[in-house]
């Protein structure tokens, strides 16, 4: 039976993991589509309709028919013509990647890279996040970056895929707004945040001058480093000036993402006064 939200057209059912659709979306979660991320759930497809991300195709829970979120975004997705197949239980879990599967998934467009929209404004604020491999750290960075006013995130060297599911997840939808940049080496993002007029900052544990001294009402790009080991030496001496974050002892360091957090915040307090 085709599910009430589906009444107006005819959508394929898939009742089998072995269709190829199933494959495609699992490439997908693994990152081995070329230009294409997996969004996973309803509130991510909704924040790409409204971003106007390309949606390529969705399946949506046979059991899914009797939620309006759903029955709302499969008009919105029907309306722009996205291919909508219809999935039996089974096969949602193995189209989607959490543990409880979502009652819709879909592929879409990766958002492609724009340096100009990356460091648009008369006060570019870019963070670059160096290393950062855990993917929820990835997605916090960029949630927090939009929340706080930053032109760009920049996902440099063994970074996370910021457009990963995971990363996607952790962002709660600001991947799809925010400029965001991946796939460089840190040099290589160092030296596009510098012709942009950038002065460059590097985050260290200790030995930097106060956050709360350092003057972020300029143009800025902020190296954050990665789990663990943190920023690479050669990055922290080619910066501009060292930035540390006061710290009550026995405290040695903060995670990326409340790293991030702190200077973003501080940066737009410093912009607004």
């Amino acid at each position: 039976m085709v599910p009430q939200c589906y009444a107006s057209r005819t959508v394929k059912r898939i009742t089998s993991r072995q269709n190829p659709l199933v494959a495609r979306y699992r490439a997908a979660s693994r990152g081995e589509l070329d230009g294409i991320v997996l969004l996973d759930g309803p509130h991510l497809i909704a924040d790409a309709l409204d971003a106007r991300v390309p949606i390529r195709q969705a399946a949506v829970a046979s059991e899914a028919h009797a939620d309006a979120e759903v029955r709302g975004l499969v008009a919105r997705l029907t309306k722009g013509h996205v291919d909508l197949v219809s999935a039996t239980a089974p096969v949602m879990s193995a189209l989607s990647p959490v543990r409880s599967s979502s009652a819709i998934v879909a592929l879409a467009d990766r958002p492609a890279p724009d340096a100009g929209r990356l460091y648009a404004g008369a006060a570019a604020l870019v963070v670059i996040a160096s290393d950062v491999q855990d993917p929820g750290n990835i997605g916090a960075i960029v949630r927090v970056a939009e929340a706080g006013g930053a032109t760009g995130v920049v996902a440099a060297g063994a970074s996370a895929d910021p457009f990963g599911w995971k990363a996607l997840r952790g962002s709660m939808g600001s991947t799809l707004r925010l400029p965001v940049a991946s796939g460089e080496h840190a040099d290589r993002a160092v030296a596009q945040a510098r012709r942009h007029g950038c002065r460059i900052l590097a985050t260290t544990p200790q030995g930097g001058r106060s956050l709360f001294d350092v003057n972020l009402k300029m143009p800025v790009a902020v190296l954050i480093g990665g789990e663990g080991a943190g920023l690479a030496p050669a990055l922290v001496d080619a910066a501009d000036e060292r930035m540390t974050i006061p710290m009550q002892a026995p405290v040695e360091s903060l995670n990326a993402a409340v790293t991030a957090a702190l200077i973003v915040y501080e940066a737009r307090r410093q912009r607004n006064t």
